[in-house]
């Protein structure tokens, strides 16, 4: 049997928030490859596919032809040039996003050796709220967490006062 064991706070909050509000009879599409956190869903009882690494900016297709009951897009969008176009084509009433929230005292997050891991976007809460808003979304439940790391230092004391991640349940229709 699946023990519910995480390697961070993060996966622990997301997939609480994530069986507060979708049951597991529903299928999900998560947007993006598979994941640790996909895996988790899957053991956790869930129907999952996941998109298959194709541009999300430029092909949607994946999503507007997808018959899953739930998108699921877990800090996703932040690599994203345009999550209006992805939010736009999402053809079920359901979806949980969650971001990392954009930090004062941090520049956004930049690989220097993987242009796809890159940050375009790091939201504000009023920021992914009014995008969803803009897309014909009603959020019906938000939740913020912190992420605090063990070291030393301003920054890393900032992080465990200062929420992190944002997460959100909406619906359309």
């Amino acid at each position: 049997m699946y023990e519910k064991t995480f390697p961070n706070k993060r996966f622990k909050y997301t997939l609480q928030f994530l069986n507060k509000h979708i049951d597991t009879s529903k299928s999900i599409l998560d947007l993006g490859v598979k994941n640790p956190f996909s895996e988790i869903m899957i053991a956790d009882g869930y129907v999952v596919k996941n998109t298959l690494g194709e541009d999300l900016d430029e092909d949607q297709s994946a999503i507007r032809n997808s018959t899953a009951d739930v998108v699921t897009a877990f800090e996703i969008f932040e690599h994203l040039l345009s999550p209006y176009e992805i939010l736009k084509s999402v053809n079920t009433n359901k979806i949980v996003i969650s971001v990392p929230l954009k930090l004062w005292f941090s520049s956004a997050y930049r690989s220097k050796t993987d242009i796809r891991d890159r940050h375009y976007h790091e939201f504000e809460d009023w920021q992914l709220d009014w995008l969803l808003e803009k897309t014909g979304w009603t959020i019906k439940d938000r939740q913020k967490w912190t992420n605090p790391v063990k070291k030393i230092g301003f920054r890393p004391l900032l992080r465990w006062f200062t929420p992190r991640y944002y997460i959100i349940y909406a619906e359309r229709g």
